[in-house]
Order: structure tokens, then sequence, then C-alpha cells
């Protein structure tokens, strides 16, 4: 079969490799699409701790081809999407509920083989059946868990007045379930206006557009609107020159949530003496636990519409088209489909 495989950062090649065959527990799973998405390109460049070699590829929907024995949850035939992630169970983080920091934990697409592939073999029990969802539709459930996850750590107070940076899928989707959640006033900012217009379309209350080139007619419209202060500044970019905006724009015991991804040796200056002093809460949310049937019920009954997200389509073979669709501005989410 042909897969996506890196040997080191930065160098990859589309080569066929032998088909995975799954063991007793595990389901060989048809990959129909494949999301593409920000962690691939941090991945492309070495950092996540990857392994090597490597097939990326952790948004995965497809169709179960072959089961093992002992396999009794999904049957060949089976539409399916999987948690990508498989812990231990028993080390220091797992008994404390965080499975997503296992000390020996698998990560389907960093460091085991993922769905950039024609097949992927994973464990059935990491499996959720999906023949009622459009593949399109299946392969935002783990982008959407991590976003379940991430609003499970910022435990919103209903009624609360909210600024979302970023409008690219992560910030589209937080933007409904902020919404459906009981943000009492959100705001989103973004450089792209076709994005903001569909933040505008899911629950946005207002969108400011942001000169990349010139940001500050933006930031100054952001301290119009924010008035004594947002309750709570979510990061969806990954950008450091967005935190540095942060604390000016939130209350007095107010909230800043990283959600966004940085590179591994990106800095951000904070003053101690603000956080103090005006008692802010900085937090973070890594990927996902515990989320993804909460995810698949918001996708199944529209609380999250995810229509328009797909905005590029590619085959495996456009692998290296997909990475600079996704660090483009005019594309909101690139998606594999390996059999075309």
């Amino acid at each position: 079969m042909k897969a996506v495989v890196y040997n080191r950062p930065g160098n990859f090649e589309i080569k066929e490799v032998p088909m995975p065959s799954p063991k007793s527990h595990e389901c060989l799973i048809r990959v129909l699409v494949a999301g593409v998405c920000g962690t691939d390109l941090h991945l492309h460049e070495g950092e996540f701790g990857p392994t090597y070699p490597l097939t990326p590829g952790h948004e995965v929907c497809g169709e179960v081809v072959q089961i093992g024995n002992e396999v009794t949850s999904v049957k060949v035939g089976d539409l399916v999407t999987f948690d990508n992630t498989g812990s231990c169970g028993s080390c220091d983080e797992c008994r404390r509920a965080r499975p997503a920091y296992c000390r020996s934990i698998e990560a389907q697409g960093v460091n085991a083989p993922g769905g950039f592939a024609e097949y992927v073999v994973t464990p059935s029990n990491r499996c959720f059946v999906v023949n009622d969802l459009d593949p399109e539709v299946a392969v935002f459930a783990e982008p959407v868990a991590c976003v379940v996850h991430g609003l499970d750590v910022l435990d919103l107070v209903p009624g609360s007045r909210v600024l979302l940076m970023g409008a690219g899928p992560t910030g589209l989707v937080l933007t409904q379930l902020l919404r459906a959640s009981g943000a009492g006033e959100l705001v989103v900012a973004a450089p792209t206006q076709h994005k903001l217009d569909l933040a505008l379309e899911r629950g946005a209350d207002a969108v400011v557009k942001i000169d990349r080139a010139d940001p500050s007619a933006a930031y100054d419209k952001l301290h119009e609107l924010a008035g004594a202060g947002f309750d709570y500044f979510i990061d969806a970019t990954g950008s450091t020159d967005v935190l540095e905006q942060a604390p000016p724009l939130v209350r007095v015991g107010g909230t800043i949530f990283v959600y966004g991804m940085a590179s591994e040796a990106a800095t951000w200056k904070v003053f101690p003496y603000d956080i103090f002093r005006r008692e802010l809460t900085i937090k973070g949310s890594f990927a996902q636990q515990f989320a993804f049937d909460r995810s698949l019920q918001a996708l199944r009954g529209a609380r999250v519409d995810t229509r328009g997200f797909v905005s590029h389509r590619f085959t495996l073979e456009e692998y290296g088209d997909a990475l600079s669709a996704v660090a483009s501005s005019d594309c909101i989410k690139a998606v594999l489909r390996p059999h075309g």
C-alpha cells in the first residue's frame, strides 16, 4: 500500500509499504478521509515528539475491511473514526485520569503509524462507529474532541464575555461550542474575512478583522469592545504575538486560555506582577481525554456544524501541497483522500 513516510524532520516520501495485518483485537481500516492540521505542520518540523520512520495522520475516518478474531464491537463494512491515542492505564498519570500524559502513550500519527496511508490498523476499542455520518463530517471527531476537552479545562462561567482569537477550523468549532456552553457575548478576531463570516453564521456576536501587516487598528477596536475587559481571552492561533495582547484585554479575575499550539521554542513575556495584582488565571489545554463520545454527539446533533469547513482536498501524492494549504490563510480545512 502507499503511505506518507518521514525518515527525518522535513523529509518525506510517498512510498510502498507492507499492508498491515490486524492482531486479534485490532481492525484494518481503509482510509477514506484524513484531516491535515496544524499539528502536522509541527510534526513536519520535527516537533511534538515524532518517532521515525513516521506515517502521520491522527484525524481519520474509514471503512473496516478486516477484523481480528476477538473483535466484537465493530464489523467489516462499518464506517469508523478512532481515538488515535492509547494509554497504559496503570502509570501515575493514567491513575490520575490523565491518559494523554501516559508515560508510555501510543499516539498514532506521532509515534506509531497514522492515517496518511491507504490503510491503517488500530485497536477496536478505540473505534467509534459512524455509519450515520458523512466521512467528511466524521473526520472532525478528533479535533472536536480536543475542543470538548479544552472546554472541560476552561470551565466557562455562563454569561461570560469571551474574546476568541483565530477562526481556523479549531476557532470555528470553539465558536459553536462556546456559544452552546453559555458564552454571554462572543467576539472573534482573525485576519481572513470568509472565516469571520463563518464565525458570524455559527454563533459569534461580533467579529474583528486583523490586518497582519498592521494589526494596531484591530487591537484598538478590541480594546473598545472590551470595556472593563473580557472574562476570557482564548488564543486559537498559536501565535505569541497574539498572546502578548492578552493581559490588557482581560478584566480583573479574568482567564487567558492557551489553546493554539505554538512552536516548542516559542516564548511569551508575561509580567508576574500583573498576574498577581489582578488575580489573572492562565490555563492550557492539550489534546483530548474522554471526549470522543461527546464530540460525536455534537456532530450528530449539529451543535458543531462543519458544512463548508473542508475547503481543500488532496490525494496522498499531493501531501506536500496539503501542508502548504494548511499554512495558508485561504484554507479552512484540508483533507487527504488516499483512494481518490
